[in-house]
């Protein structure tokens, strides 16, 4: 599985972005798509995961700002940023694990065996 992500950038704080990644390869295996994050200093974080049947989980910090959506279609899922705070600052990865990984594996970055690049998405004050 391969996995490509796209759509960071620079953005004011209050401002928006929305991340792509693209699937492929032996996507038939996969469930659960998911975006985490690494700001510096920092350990990578779950933002938020989907599953095949649309089944959404959001960190805390991000609930009700950001929307993880999925189009199994075109293989991609979406990171929808809304209401940008400095601290969200980070690298994001997006991720994905396969059907059989249980629960509460999905919240750990050792649940998911496919990793994206990253994309930087720097949020100014």
């Amino acid at each position: 599985v391969q996995l490509q992500a796209s759509g960071g950038g620079l953005v004011q704080a209050g401002g928006s972005l929305r991340l792509s990644c693209a699937a492929s390869g032996s996507i038939f295996s996969i469930n659960v798509m998911g975006w985490y994050r690494q700001a510096p200093g920092k350990e990578r974080e779950l933002v938020a995961h989907i599953t095949s049947g649309g089944s959404t989980n959001y960190a805390d910090s991000v609930k009700g700002r950001f929307t993880i959506s999925r189009d199994n279609a075109k293989n991609t899922v979406y990171l929808q940023m809304n209401s940008l705070k400095p601290e969200d600052t980070a690298v994001y990865y997006c991720a994905a694990a396969k059907y059989g990984t249980i629960s509460s594996s999905l919240v750990r970055p050792s649940g998911y065996p496919h990793w994206g690049q990253g994309t930087l998405v720097t949020v100014s004050s």
